[in-house]
Formats: structure tokens, C-alpha cells, sequence
């Protein structure tokens, strides 16, 4: 699903990555920990196409990343990769179904459809109740399950999470942790997930961890 060789990214003087070699198999779970300036943020970035790296290769999908120019990078972000950070990015202005929306509608998906489908991942994620509240009227837990589902809406291959139940209580961050295992089984999406939660990245198929810019296993 994910073939990266030699990721290299420099900030100024600054090196982050330092020659990041990572493979990822379709419908894994793959942790990324490390200390803070270690580069999981980064890389995670990069091989989200966020970011491009100053060299190296990236192939997703088998798809060339590097190949595409930043139109065909951005159509391609939006079908194939669903974004969960730590501050869930929700619009204040509109409702979890509204949010949720927004990808679709991104996508030129049609209002009728983009609705039905942000029903059916709420109901998913319990939260059928909530789907005309806006996030001030939603708990931290409910508000990230909406940024999951937003993520989710266009059924991409690939799921990245930077710290997504950074800003949680330890219930809530449970139940994220438990879906993210829910919805891989269900629809066998690839997950690659940064976290400082070493239970959550423990339960994860695989944890790499990376220390000055590099994988050390």
C-alpha cells in the first residue's frame, strides 16, 4: 500500500529526515512513536502528500507520488487518504453532518449522496443523535468520531492520524483506539497512526520508532 525509499527533508539547516525507508502492507496498523523532534510529524505529512520531500520515493496505491503535479496531487489526496490530527479541524459554523460532508462535496459528490454516506459512518460511530449538533455541542470524544467520519468519507485506502487522541480523557481515547481496530476490520483500510500513547501504539500490528530523523525498528 505505502512503498517509501529514501525520504530525506530539510528545514533550513534543519535536517528532519535523514533517510526514511518504510514499507506498509494494505489493511495494517502501523504505530509511530518516538521522542518530540524526532520527525514522526514530518514524515507523516510526507507520506500524506502534505508535504513533499527534498528527495526519495514515494508510492502509494501504486501510485507514484512524486510524479504528480500539485493538482493531480490534491484529487488524488482526496479520494485515496482520510486526515485524523489532534485538534479535530471541525467548522464551528456547521453541524457533524455538515462537516462530515465536506470532503464529498469536495469531491463533487452530489448532496444527496454525501448525506446518506455521512449518516451511514455516524451510525457507525453512534452517533445518529448527534448529527445535527454543532461541535460546541459535542463532547471531545464525540467531536474527534466526527473528524474520523469526515476522514472516512470518501472511502480512502489510507488512514493517517497525528496524536489523534492527544487531547482526549483516557475513556474517549479508548473508544478512538478501539474503532480505529473496528473500522480496519470492517473495511480493511490501512491506518498509520503517530501517537505518545505507548498502549495504543503496543496494540497496533506493527510500532516503529524513530530517534534524529530515522527508523530504528
Amino acid at each position: 500500500m505505502i512503498i517509501a525509499k529514501n525520504i530525506h527533508k530539510t528545514y533550513g539547516n534543519l535536517k528532519v529526515l535523514k533517510g526514511i525507508d518504510i514499507e506498509i502492507k494494505k489493511g495494517e496498523i502501523v504505530s509511530i512513536v518516538g521522542a518530540s523532534g524526532a520527525g514522526k510529524t514530518t514524515l507523516l505529512h510526507i507520506l500524506g502528500t502534505l508535504d513533499r520531500a527534498d528527495n526519495g520515493i514515494i508510492e502509494i496505491n501504486k501510485t507514484f507520488i512524486q510524479d504528480l503535479n500539485d493538482k493531480k496531487l490534491s484529487e488524488f489526496r482526496n479520494k485515496q487518504i482520510g486526515f485524523v490530527f489532534q485538534f479535530h479541524h471541525l467548522l464551528p459554523e456547521f453541524t457533524a453532518l455538515e462537516n462530515v460532508c465536506i470532503p464529498a462535496y469536495i469531491a463533487k459528490i452530489s448532496k444527496k449522496e454525501a448525506e446518506l454516506k455521512a449518516k451511514e459512518i455516524l451510525a457507525l460511530l453512534n452517533l445518529s443523535d448527534r448529527i445535527n449538533h454543532k461541535p460546541s455541542e459535542l463532547s471531545g470524544g464525540e467531536q474527534q468520531r466526527v473528524a474520523v467520519a469526515r476522514a472516512l468519507i470518501n472511502n480512502p485506502s489510507i488512514v493517517f492520524a497525528d496524536e489523534p487522541s492527544g487531547n482526549l480523557d483516557s475513556q474517549s481515547a479508548n473508544e478512538l483506539h478501539e474503532l480505529f481496530f473496528s473500522l480496519r476490520n470492517k473495511l480493511t483500510q490501512t491506518f498509520v497512526i503517530v501517537t505518545h500513547n505507548n498502549e495504543f501504539a503496543n496494540m497496533a500490528d506493527r510500532k516503529l520508532t524513530m530517534k534524529d530523523g530515522q527508523i530504528n525498528g
